[in-house]
């Protein structure tokens, strides 16, 4: 489902190849514009929005869209007070690829404990915990750039993947 198009693979392989040198030579380098690559990154996060859209549209749920890119439903909107930066906040929470496979989750992990704004987990995930309260639940959906962009985790999540958080903040503290 997330697999590289043949352009992107293509001009990587070029770009690694014009780009080595014996030592002997004098380095040359690719001519590659900014503007090429701003192109192949908004084809990139073009078709990254058409899919979450499709993904959205096949479970048949409404969702709504952030300036960043950012996809969410507020499933239950909770009753405590709303996450602020500086915050530790505890979340109950499942993360899985666009096919369903399961990544991580704190059934298996334990829940997942953070302080809001100081980085550590994925910047669409900070966003997204931002618009909730103690007790809310929810579902984002962040786009590769929102989440673990073009190596992956290096882990279970597969290079320029889409992930799908479900999230319930179960608690609030100040720091």
């Amino acid at each position: 489902m997330n697999r590289v198009p043949g352009y992107l693979l293509i001009l990587v392989v070029f770009t690694l190849l014009l780009s080595c040198s014996d030592g002997n030579r004098k380095r040359r380098m690719p001519n590659i514009s900014k503007e090429m690559l701003m192109n192949v990154n908004k084809k990139l996060v073009d078709r990254d929005m058409v899919e979450i859209k499709q993904y959205a549209d096949s479970l048949g749920i409404k969702m709504k869209r952030t300036e960043s890119g950012l996809w969410y439903r507020i499933v239950d909107e909770g009753e405590g007070p709303k996450v602020k930066k500086g915050q530790l906040i505890t979340l109950d929470y499942k993360v899985s690829l666009l096919d369903g496979t399961v990544c991580y989750s704190s059934d298996k992990d334990g829940v997942k404990v953070f302080e809001v704004g100081h980085g550590g987990v994925e910047s669409g995930l900070e966003e997204g915990v931002l618009m909730l309260n103690k007790g809310a639940k929810a579902k984002f959906i962040l786009p590769p750039y929102l989440a673990h962009g073009l190596l992956g985790d290096e882990n279970k999540i597969p290079a320029r993947s889409i992930i799908v958080y479900d999230v319930e903040v179960l608690s609030i503290e100040q720091k």
